[in-house]
């Protein structure tokens, strides 16, 4: 993970369809690297170079079992993404309430 900016490196790494479809996969529960890459027409080293951007990303963390190599997903960066987009949602309710009562109060007028 960027140490100067956390949150754009987890925005950098979901960036891609393919890493978002490996982290969807890994929300289901561990698994090897075979297993994440066998739904995607692309190469072994694809695979890899793609969860090196996840793990730089704190996303994922992989461990070696004997000569298997699993992957987990790491959830912490996901629910600070979480908690950053929730302060924004609370700005665009609020704002969003005040244009609905402005629209209100214009109607009100208009009938009166």
């Amino acid at each position: 993970m960027t140490t100067a900016d956390p949150i754009g490196g987890v925005f950098a790494a979901l960036a891609d369809p393919t890493r978002r479809a490996i982290l969807a996969r890994l929300a289901q529960g561990d698994a090897t690297v075979a297993e994440l890459g066998a739904p995607f027409p692309i190469s072994a080293q694809a695979i890899s170079k793609h969860l090196n951007v996840l793990e730089r990303a704190g996303l994922i963390v992989r461990t070696r079992e004997a000569q298997w190599r699993r992957v987990r997903i790491e959830p912490t960066p996901l629910r600070d993404i979480a908690g950053w987009v929730a302060q924004y949602r609370r700005l665009w309710e609020e704002r969003n309430d005040a244009l609905g009562n402005y629209l209100d109060t214009l109607q009100k007028e208009k009938k009166s």
